[in-house]
């Protein structure tokens, strides 16, 4: 645990601490912690109109993973945040974008080539020192803030295996997978008994 524990304190401190201005651009779906945890603390967030974020912590016995809950929380709410991740509710880019998660929506085509050509022109426009230096001053008041929160997500995530939660989540969502399996596979065998 505390191997796990010290590679992602520094996976996302070595994020929240980069000079450089983190942009993170969504091509489509996200689903579960990659969801969670890049785009909470990415500095600019793009998205594609086929784009949707969706963490199911809760129905997989698991929570907010390296300190997305605070983030989360700072860039669209409180409330919208604990059902985005307690109800596991799927948000579109529209809404990302409503929400302030999302800074700008692109078309799905042509996406990566309306990313890059709208930094291009941000980088033509503006000052790349003066955005990084904004960046740094924007950041600083909520670093300890979000590192503390990785941690203390990083002990709640451990406190849940130790209870044996998620593992039991995933045996009653395996069993129910096999049941609709097997129900499908009765379909289909009595569909083509009856049509042969």
């Amino acid at each position: 645990m505390v191997l796990i524990r010290s590679t992602a304190l520094e996976m996302l401190r070595s994020i929240i601490d980069h000079k450089k201005v983190f942009v993170l651009a969504l091509n489509g779906p996200a689903v579960g912690g990659g969801a969670a945890w890049f785009t909470g603390i990415a500095d600019i967030v793009f998205a594609s109109s086929s784009c949707y974020l969706q963490i199911p912590f809760s129905a997989l016995g698991l929570v907010p993973e390296n300190g997305s809950a605070i983030n989360f929380a700072q860039s669209m709410g409180v409330h919208r945040t604990n059902e985005f991740f307690m109800f596991g509710r799927k948000l579109t880019a529209k809404e990302l974008e409503e929400y302030g998660i999302v800074n700008r929506v692109f078309d799905n085509e042509g996406f990566q080539q309306s990313v890059k050509g709208y930094l291009e022109e941000q980088l033509r426009l503006n000052d790349p020192k003066s955005m990084m230096e904004m960046k740094r001053l924007q950041n600083a008041p909520l670093r300890d803030g979000r590192l503390i929160a990785v941690v203390n997500s990083i002990d709640a995530l451990a406190e849940r295996f130790v209870e044996n939660a998620p593992m039991e989540r995933f045996a009653i969502k395996k069993k129910e997978m096999e049941g609709e399996r097997s129900e499908r596979l009765v379909v289909m065998f009595a569909n083509r008994f009856v049509y042969s």
